[in-house]
């Protein structure tokens, strides 16, 4: 792996979501693994190794906004399980100079990252306009961010943050690979 530079490099947490084989030839993609800390070191690696022009996340996500489904492009993402009060604001890291929130190249939705799955109602995440919520994605921003390196998401909504979420999640994570694949198609091409 080393040496190689790659246009465009996908993350994406797990194969279940986005299998490799069924990716254009000349497509990079590295599986980070579930929730912030593996995001972070497989970006990092990621970033090293292949020293991509720009990073692409592909996921899943469950939704806040009732009103969303297929797949979106997530324009902001923020932290929702960092939780400081009183020494900084929810989802704002304390003596931290790095910012709070990142945006991507494009897109209209708000994501909120955190280390747990979302199976009740939280009045914070809609205070915040959080439409949907993950497990990966602020990591995979911060990193890129650090290193310069531009990224878009685009998460396909798998379940609706509630009781049923696990179930629905493991019926529904890979809903969205054909999605993707038009979505990478339109990518490239631009």
């Amino acid at each position: 792996m080393a040496d190689m530079k790659t246009q465009l490099l996908i993350i994406t947490a797990l194969e279940s979501e986005l299998d490799k084989s069924i990716l254009p030839a000349g497509i990079g993609i590295v599986y980070s693994g579930v929730g912030k800390i593996n995001a972070t070191a497989a970006t990092i690696q990621a970033i090293h190794e292949l020293q991509p022009r720009r990073i692409v996340n592909f996921g899943t996500v469950g939704k806040i906004n009732p009103a969303l489904h297929g797949l979106l492009e997530i324009g902001k993402v923020i932290q929702r399980d960092m939780m400081t009060v009183p020494l900084a604001p929810r989802g704002q890291t304390p003596f931290c100079s790095k910012p709070y929130e990142y945006l991507s190249l494009g897109g209209d939705h708000i994501c909120g990252t955190g280390d747990s799955f979302v199976t009740a109602h939280d009045p914070w995440l809609a205070s915040q306009g959080i439409d949907v919520v993950d497990m990966e994605l602020f990591a995979i921003a911060n990193i890129a961010h650090q290193f310069n390196v531009p990224w878009q998401s685009f998460k396909y909504v798998s379940d609706d943050a509630n009781a049923d979420s696990g179930n629905e999640w493991k019926h529904r994570v890979n809903h969205g690979q054909e999605l993707y694949l038009e979505k990478l198609k339109e990518l490239m091409s631009a």
